[in-house]
């Protein structure tokens, strides 16, 4: 069984390169995995999620020719 891991902000902005700003806008178009609520004021990304997301990203690259 593969273990779950949530992420806070400051690691997913590392692992995608994206600001604070563009990850929310990413959200709010669909484009980018939801954030995982934690509490009242906390939220976490699910850490599966978003390296999928980056892996995606790679694979969808145009080739240099």
């Amino acid at each position: 069984m593969v273990e779950k891991r949530l992420i806070r902000l400051p690691e997913v902005r590392r692992t995608c390169g994206l600001s604070r700003s563009e990850i929310y806008r990413q959200i709010g178009l669909g484009r980018f995995p939801p954030s995982v609520p934690l509490g009242e004021r906390a939220v976490a990304w699910n850490a599966e999620e978003v390296q999928r997301w980056v892996e995606e990203k790679i694979a969808a690259r145009t080739p240099a020719q």
